[in-house]
């Protein structure tokens, strides 16, 4: 079917090509020539030098003086920064005042609107970062109008998410205050499961069934709820309720990494559950398994646009694929395998599988600009979705059901709706541009509460959760005078 609105790739424009920029060319130099004399070389005039632009930098907003129930308030908030996960413990620190409060009072702002971690000791992959804010505008409206507890309840991120996670905090800190819990065997009996179950899961009753407070638990941790103590579920349950604080706090600093407001129609995908969800509306209308990178392969966090699908896609190896898995397999299994081996301009080889059912990528491709190369894609490997361990891909996210997520990002062209089927059945390579733009989120979530409250844990496959947890610690007590200086968190492994 030929149509304005799909652009068909040719085999030759599926090779990648240079575009060589031309230098431009500078003014002809004006020439001197003084009378009577013989004409002289053309001599250059001067080049006057051009002034960098003039930046004003405005000066800070004052800030009014605060009265003394304003220290005060300031000085108890200031020491409930543990409750927000910016530290392991607060310390009985001593009141502050006049500058020192208010740089602190700064200091604690910036931290809960868009994270205690710089940006600077991100690591690269973590490509999700806060927009700057400068909170000493609003601390001064707060100041003069007396409404600093207003104030302060608008800098967390307003999600539901966050909140889970903060009730979730309070919880584990208690259990954490009280001894934690026993670490349980293989052989553990009825009653000791019981008992360790009850200390999370507040639903376990003397009279239910083992299995069924079991499986109540192995879907908290995502795993597969046989009802059995197996090893999985025992390593889970086993895991230090100081890693699971750890957890919490890394997975608040990701929520303050966040925009304020979030596009309504979008696409996230939580990298480490390797699940994919679709929300209208700002509700989320439909979820399906997804595999997402390993750990030598890790997906990154980021957020971008979901501009065109492309049908019935190609796969352009990446080089260090092919240098590592097929190329040693040798030229003739490859060609043998329908790939296609191809000269580059620089005289190397790169690899190409041709469009097909057998594709790696499938029958559909999402694209969306980022600095990663990733992307959503089809798959013909299905087997992997059945699994609960769905972190096995290169960084890109293979998808459970793409062809329900691309209807669902066309329905707005009468054109394209109903026919992304029939496009993959013509069997060319075709690039759809999407009637509007869905904005994408990869996101790392390890730790979420549930509609009940419960928290919900996944594994830390990365070790980011432990990594930024020490990273939030280590801020905190750099600039943090509430900071307990003796509590250590998240210790490596």
């Amino acid at each position: 079917m030929n149509r304005p609105d799909l652009i068909l790739l040719s085999g030759g424009a599926l090779l990648a090509f240079a575009v060589v920029p031309v230098a431009a060319k500078p003014p002809a130099p004006t020439s001197i020539l003084p009378p009577v004399v013989a004409p002289q070389p053309a001599i250059p005039a001067p080049v006057a030098p051009v002034a960098p632009p003039v930046i004003v930098t405005p000066p800070p907003v004052p800030l009014p003086p605060l009265s003394s129930a304003q220290e005060s308030w300031l000085n108890d908030w200031l020491r409930r920064g543990a409750a927000e996960g910016l530290m392991a413990k607060s310390k009985a620190a001593a009141a502050l005042t006049g500058d020192a409060l208010l740089s602190a009072t700064l200091d604690r702002a910036r931290a809960l609107s868009t994270g205690r971690v710089s940006t600077a000791d991100f690591l690269n992959i973590w490509a999700l970062r806060p927009a700057p804010f400068d909170p000493r505008p609003s601390l001064a409206k707060a100041i003069a109008e007396d409404r600093l507890p207003q104030w302060a309840a608008g800098l967390t991120p307003p999600y539901s998410g966050y909140d889970g996670l903060r009730k979730g905090l309070a919880n584990y800190e208690r259990i954490r205050d009280s001894g934690g819990w026993p670490k349980l065997s293989a052989d553990a009996s009825p009653d000791a499961i019981r008992k360790r179950l009850a200390i999370e899961d507040k639903a376990v009753t003397p009279d239910e069934k083992l299995v069924d407070a079991l499986q109540r638990a192995q879907r908290r941790y995502g795993l597969n709820p046989t009802g059995q103590l197996g090893a999985r579920t025992l390593a889970e349950l086993n895991v230090p309720v100081e890693d699971r604080i750890a957890a919490i706090m890394a997975n608040m600093e990701r929520w303050r990494w966040m925009p304020r407001s979030l596009p309504v129609n979008r696409v996230q995908v939580n990298i480490a559950a390797a699940v994919l969800t679709m929300f209208e509306g700002d509700q989320p209308v439909k979820s399906m398994r997804a595999v997402t990178g390993s750990p030598d392969n890790q997906t990154p966090m980021l957020s971008s646009s979901i501009h065109s699908i492309v049908v019935n896609p190609p796969w352009n190896v990446p080089a260090s694929i092919a240098r590592k898995e097929l190329f040693p397999k040798g030229r003739a299994t490859l060609l043998r395998q329908g790939y296609k081996i191809i000269g580059t301009p620089e005289g190397g080889q790169r690899i190409v599988q041709p469009a097909g059912p057998n594709s790696a990528l499938g029958r559909l491709k999402f694209d969306f600009n980022n600095p990663f190369a990733v992307y959503l894609h089809d798959t013909p490997a299905r087997a992997k979705f059945q699994s609960y361990d769905r972190l096995a891909s290169h960084g890109c996210i293979r998808l459970e059901k793409p062809v329900p997520l691309a209807e669902m990002m066309v329905t707005g062209d009468p054109k394209l709706a109903g026919q992304i089927q029939t496009l993959i059945d013509e069997g060319k390579t075709q690039r759809v541009s999407l009637p509007q733009e869905v904005a994408v989120y990869l996101l790392y979530w390890t730790a979420f509460a549930g509609s009940d409250g419960v928290m919900n844990f996944r594994s830390d496959p990365y070790g980011w959760d432990k990594l930024l947890a020490q990273k939030i610690e280590a801020s905190s007590r750099r600039v943090d005078p509430t900071a307990d200086h003796s509590t250590a968190i998240a210790s490596k492994d």
